[in-house]
């Protein structure tokens, strides 16, 4: 009699550093084969009494300790390929976390480590980096070429990530690009309101290009509908104070 497949929430969990301007993503270094010492996309057990959504906000309160709003975490896509575990066939629920701040960490259960990767996209790929480590999303952009290659990728802890992840975050990032001009979602991880300044950072990281090649007056004018001016910051810099901007009413993929 053949198993049922096991079902799993993998979430990718944003933040951003205000100091260093820069997007982060966080990843556990997994205690547990398979792919143990392997880095990885936090991921929990689905339970019978609760749904993928509920599943997902519970990891984030497991692993970080913050207890989110629903609005907080977006479905991502399901990943079913037979070829993306190598012992027993699991099918996960990816989700999105966007966190409004960015809180000190404490590897949960299965991690023996767990870090903030800052987002970096030099030629034109995403990569993570914290320290010496460092991964790359995987530039092959078949589903099919990419499993194919992943039967008999012979992986290293310390230069691939485990499973099909590196998969699951491409998907991530070019979702999170192609929706920056209508649903920017991503923009959450700036907290209640954030100034155009830290919104053109996020928006070049995952554009792949300069925060300097986006006029400030045209990117203000282009994204009228889905940013309105709240204020000044209260922020005791010297010079003028930055004006503030909120996000409109935002959707999710589950409202449409």
């Amino acid at each position: 009699m053949s198993m049922s497949p096991a079902i799993t929430i993998t979430n990718l969990i944003w933040s951003f550093d205000r100091d260093l301007q820069c997007v982060n993503l966080l990843l556990v270094r997994r205690a547990n084969a398979p792919f143990e010492d392997f880095w990885a996309l936090p991921e929990t057990t689905m339970r019978e009494t609760e749904s993928a959504d509920a599943a997902a906000l519970r990891l984030v309160r497991e692993k970080i300790g913050l207890k989110l709003a629903g609005f907080h975490t977006e479905q991502l896509a399901t990943f079913t390929h037979p070829n993306r575990t190598p012992d027993q066939r699991t099918l996960s629920l990816a989700y999105m976390t966007f966190l409004p701040e960015m809180p000190p960490l404490t590897a949960g259960y299965g991690a023996v480590d767990a870090r903030w990767f800052t987002l970096h996209t030099p030629d034109h790929q995403y990569d993570f980096e914290n320290g010496k480590f460092h991964f790359t999303a995987t530039t092959i952009n078949s589903q099919s070429a990419y499993y194919q290659q992943l039967a008999t990728r012979k992986a290293k802890p310390k230069l691939a990530l485990a499973f099909d992840h590196d998969w699951i975050l491409k998907v991530a990032c070019d979702r999170i690009r192609n929706k920056l001009d209508y649903q920017p979602n991503i923009l959450l991880i700036l907290g209640d309101t954030f100034t155009l300044k830290e919104a053109r950072h996020i928006f070049a990281d995952f554009q792949q290009i300069s925060v300097d090649e986006i006029d400030n007056s045209n990117f203000k004018k282009n994204h009228r509908n889905v940013f309105s001016l709240v204020g000044t910051s209260s922020s005791k810099r010297p010079g003028r104070p930055a004006k503030v901007y909120r996000l409109n009413d935002l959707q999710t993929e589950q409202d449409n």
